[in-house]
């Protein structure tokens, strides 16, 4: 599969391509509504971070218990629940006069019942496409989510200011998840599930440990979670680094997104991609550095949306996956990244907005990003002693 054309001919591919663009675009705009209300509520860094970011804490918990149930439920069911739950709950976060204890509880339930929907998306991507288009399908994905992204603060920034209430905006959130649950439920067909093995916590860990047994695995693994999650810990802070410009800053890391994965997974020949990893990866943290000068706004998108092309490394990653994970545990090795990297994304963002309260949201970011070029040197250096060890039996 060669081609986008290709793509959008494959039976299925759009319906699913539309109602995760519905899903997205509720994400994006009701995440920037929830924050911005937050912020205005406490003036807290921390607090607006984990109301945007929270949902990726409670990621470890459906990795390391419910991760067995991606391959065990009916896909267009599975993904049309997930939206249709999304949808109550961001209606419930709009409800006047909510503690800020039950947001966050609100947040971490959205964030459970999100961390079965990654596995089965790409899991039922996998069905779909055939294995050589998955590269090709996974980076139209990405560019969708960069340009929601995009449109999605964009346009979330307008409402906020046009219609100057949060809450009104979280319930045209609320509708853009309904939107995709119907797209999921009225586009794609019954599938039944992956496996007939019975779903269970100690499948989940059984799994999970076999997956994690393999030493290549576990560094791609390290690689897809730590360097991008410690990234968006700086970008959690936005909010809080220039209040009124949040939108324009979460739009142009949209945008670099949306160049990288342009880039690597359309005009980037395979042998080049394959080395491009690492250097990705530094590019995504390396201009967060300069954010201890506290940069003003026109340079501070320059430097967000140069930063976010390195989301591309993402993209080579997970291409490396699925050529070391067995194709029948393709849907829960794809659940584990995606629970592992947005677990990753929250902790991150909790850290960020812990280290802003105490000093700044510019030395919160600085930090964040020294710490993601540290482990990405770490897994580099490892990913090449590993070849290298390889290389060398080879020839022996």
């Amino acid at each position: 599969m060669r081609s986008y054309r290709h793509l959008f001919r494959t039976p299925e591919f759009t319906p699913l391509f539309l109602a995760s663009s519905a899903h997205i675009a509720g994400q994006t705009i009701g995440g920037l509504a929830l924050g911005t209300l937050v912020y205005e509520a406490t003036r807290s860094p921390l607090l607006s971070a984990v109301s945007m970011f929270g949902p990726s804490l409670a990621q470890v918990l459906g990795a390391t218990l419910f991760l067995s149930w991606t391959d065990g439920l009916p896909p267009r069911s599975a993904l049309a629940a997930v939206s249709l739950a999304f949808a109550v709950g961001t209606a419930l976060l709009a409800l006047p006069g909510l503690p800020i204890w039950s947001v966050l509880v609100v947040v971490l339930a959205q964030g459970l019942i999100a961390s079965l929907g990654g596995g089965v998306r790409w899991g039922l991507l996998t069905e779909i496409l055939s294995k050589d288009g998955y590269l090709l399908g996974r980076s139209v994905f990405n560019m969708m989510s960069g340009v929601m992204q995009i449109a999605g603060y964009a346009a979330g920034g307008a409402l906020l200011v046009a219609i100057g209430s949060a809450r009104v905006t979280l319930l045209l959130s609320a509708l853009l998840f309904l939107s995709a649950a119907a797209l999921t439920r009225l586009g794609l067909t019954p599938r039944p599930p992956r496996t007939s093995t019975r779903p269970s916590v100690a499948a989940t860990w059984r799994t999970n440990a076999l997956l994690w047994s393999s030493g290549p695995r576990r560094r791609l693994y390290l690689a897809l979670w730590v360097p991008n999650g410690l990234v968006v810990g700086c970008e959690s802070l936005f909010v809080s680094y220039a209040p009124g410009a949040a939108g324009l800053l979460f739009a142009c890391a949209a945008l670099g997104m949306l160049v990288g994965d342009v880039l690597v997974g359309r005009l980037v020949p395979r042998a080049v991609r394959a080395r491009l990893g690492v250097p990705l990866l530094l590019l995504l943290a390396a201009p967060y550095l300069l954010f201890f000068a506290h940069p003003a706004v026109p340079l501070a998108a320059a430097l967000v949306a140069v930063a976010s092309v390195g989301f591309g490394a993402s993209l080579v990653q997970q291409e490396r996956l699925m050529a070391l994970v067995p194709e029948e545990l393709s849907c829960h090795a794809l659940g584990l990244h995606s629970a592992g990297m947005l677990t990753m994304q929250g902790v991150s963002a909790a850290v960020a907005g812990a280290l802003a309260q105490v000093t700044s949201p510019g030395v919160g970011m600085t930090a964040m990003a020294g710490a993601s070029v540290a482990v990405t040197g770490w897994v580099g250096w490892g990913m090449r002693r590993a070849r290298g060890a390889v290389e060398v039996r080879m020839t022996a």
